[in-house]
């Protein structure tokens, strides 16, 4: 959340040395790119916690809360696969950040390391959170009760 303000006010410091004191910042940009791509990595595991996540209400809604949860350990079973699938290719891209020191071709030029980091470090929350969802889906199934 806190993290769109820090981008807003990037950009307005953008804005203002380059339209006011005609003195262009050029990594101005890019760093509000890497703290929108941070907003967004870490977005997904608070948002699968705080179940903000979109679902079909109309079919949902009808379903008792056993059958929400069996809904909803399938779906959250395809996440799964596409989140470890998507980690494995993170982690892959981290490891050849770290094997070429890869950088973004700009002027700034800065270190693709930190925001790959980020990136497998949120995926990997986000299978946390996923792996919690179905234990808490499961014991719903077993007539647990669930908070």
């Amino acid at each position: 959340m806190y993290l769109i303000f820090a981008m807003v006010g990037i950009l307005l410091l953008d804005a203002v040395t380059r339209n006011v004191l005609m003195i262009p910042l050029h990594w101005c940009i890019e760093l509000a790119q890497f703290t929108l791509a941070a907003y967004y990595f870490t977005g997904g595991a608070v948002t699968l916690k705080n179940d903000d996540h979109v679902r079909m209400d109309l079919f949902y809604e009808k379903l008792s809360v056993r059958g929400k949860a069996r809904l909803d350990l399938v779906t959250v079973f395809c996440l799964l696969f596409y989140l470890v699938v998507l980690f494995i290719g993170s982690i892959s891209s981290l490891e050849y950040a770290i094997a070429t020191n890869e950088k973004r071709f700009s002027m700034w030029n800065p270190s693709m390391i930190p925001i790959k980091a980020l990136m497998v470090a949120c995926i990997f929350l986000m299978i946390l959170q996923t792996v919690s969802l179905i234990l808490k889906h499961l014991a719903v199934l077993r007539g647990a009760r669930v908070s």
